[in-house]
């Protein structure tokens, strides 16, 4: 269907109009002062920031509520309209994470997707999750961690599938778990870690891999009394809240930041482009964007480490200024240091020395393809050692509304390869090879030259 390719092109033109809208609103800033332009329009790059900010939630909405009218459970073909608006809802559902990344795991989160129209209850805690809103119910108190799936639907022989997904009450979907459409996870369950919802699930059931298993689980702890640790995880008051409203609304200064990167690298290009012509502009290109990844690393190392030191195995519960701190630090990671310096230099020896500089233990002659190392001291990766595209070596879980720290260890020459999770107390041997899309459990230790593979991992080969 034509409609397709050309939503495909409206979906790439968003973060453009955007754009555009921020560039009006810097530009008419400008005209309106005196002064050095060039240093009006970098000052004055902020306020395009939320201009466009404000602008790429406006068009996300109106999309997915128009997209959302009528819309049913139910088995249509691929090619129906039916058919096309699920996709286009996922599909801005999901751009929506990245290029509105510091208004997602934040106390805003669940109120921005009920205007979407989800069902969310009372005091849910939601990252960056993927859903068809309008086909999303989430009970009070539950936790959806990052990139979770929560209904969307299932493609088939030409047919497109979606139904209602339900999150009971105080329930936990791990990063990258997925309830898939018209599943229900019953409360106070848990799904792990890149695992799914089965079918049928009782209360307090709780299940890791694909397809799912019954697993046992541990209760998080933190050593306060049961009422502090309750106002600490689930009943906080009102100052707690508004500290971490405070600190949430300081993660617009990564936007506002990178506002300024793009507004000094246009206007550098302006005038050498005016000074030694369009050859040696174009030549001088490259080393200008250098430059710019090279502050935008700097300044994500420096928030680093003005806002969370030095990170060390721990437990900390959600209402807590390391979590909130901590999340304000990796918005600098997502959304200055990802764009301008990390999407660019993956595999290469430069991709290291900013990971060292955020405090990654890596080895000589590693490869690294990836730059998700989310509590970065915890990190250690081996001499010659392999990190995949799309690898997350994950050092928390945040199960029970505790975040809990530990190490994560790729040992020299061994392999963690494309799309795998390694979840914290986690050790690849020596010259060992995690296969990819796998999934490392938590202590799990690989021997020194074994192939392992799956989800959860067991040997391969």
């Amino acid at each position: 269907m034509a409609i397709y390719g050309a939503t495909s092109l409206f979906l790439a033109a968003q973060p453009l109009i955007a754009v555009l809208i921020g560039a009006i609103v810097d530009l008419a800033l400008v005209h309106s002062t005196d002064g050095n332009r060039f240093v009006g329009a970098v000052l004055f790059a902020p306020l395009a920031a939320l201009a466009a900010f404000a602008t790429y939630m406006l068009q996300t909405w109106l999309g997915v509520r128009i997209l959302s009218i009528g819309i049913s459970p139910g088995v249509n073909p691929v090619r129906s309209a039916a058919g096309w608006r699920l996709w286009a809802i996922e599909r801005l559902m999901d751009e929506a994470r990245t290029q509105l990344f510091p208004l997602y795991a934040s106390q805003l989160t669940p109120r921005w997707l009920r205007a979407l129209g989800a069902r969310i209850g009372k005091d849910v805690e939601i990252s960056t999750a993927v859903m068809i809103p309008a086909l999303t119910d989430v009970k009070d108190g539950a936790f959806l961690a990052d990139d979770t799936m929560i209904g969307g639907y299932e493609l088939g022989g030409g047919w497109i599938h979606s139904g209602e997904a339900k999150v009971g009450k105080r329930s936990f979907v791990g990063n990258s778990g997925i309830t898939a459409p018209g599943r229900k996870l019953s409360k106070n369950s848990l799904v792990a870690v890149l695992s799914s919802t089965p079918k049928k699930t009782k209360s307090g059931a709780n299940w890791w891999g694909a397809p799912p298993e019954r697993m046992r689980r541990v209760t998080a702890q933190i050593d306060a009394p049961a009422e502090s640790a309750e106002a600490l995880t689930y009943n906080p008051g009102f100052k707690l809240k508004a500290a971490r409203g405070i600190v949430e609304t300081m993660r617009l200064l990564a936007p506002m930041f990178s506002a300024m990167l793009l507004a000094a690298t246009l206007g550098t290009l302006y005038y050498l482009l005016a000074d030694v012509g369009f050859p040696a502009t174009r030549a001088l290109s490259g080393l200008v964007l250098m430059a710019m990844g090279a502050i935008a690393m700097a300044v994500t190392i420096a928030v680093k480490w003005i806002c969370v030191g030095t990170h060390s195995a721990a437990d900390h519960p959600l209402w807590s200024a390391f979590v909130w701190l901590n999340e304000l630090q990796d918005t600098f990671v997502e959304v200055v240091a990802a764009p301008w310096f990390f999407q660019h230099t993956y595999g290469t020896g430069e991709i290291n020395l900013g990971l060292r500089g955020l405090g990654v233990d890596i080895g000589k002659g590693a490869w690294i393809d990836s730059y998700w190392f989310p509590e970065t001291d915890l990190c250690h990766v081996g001499a010659g050692a392999s990190v995949g595209p799309g690898t997350v070596v994950q050092t928390h879980l945040f199960q029970d509304r505790v975040m809990s720290l530990d190490t994560v260890t790729i040992e020299a020459g061994s392999t963690l390869a494309s799309h795998s999770v390694a979840l914290p107390a986690s050790l690849i041997g020596a010259s060992s090879t995690v296969g990819p899309g796998s999934l490392v459990m938590r202590g799990d230790r690989v021997p020194a030259n074994a192939t392992w593979q799956g989800n959860p991992i067991e040997p391969w080969g």
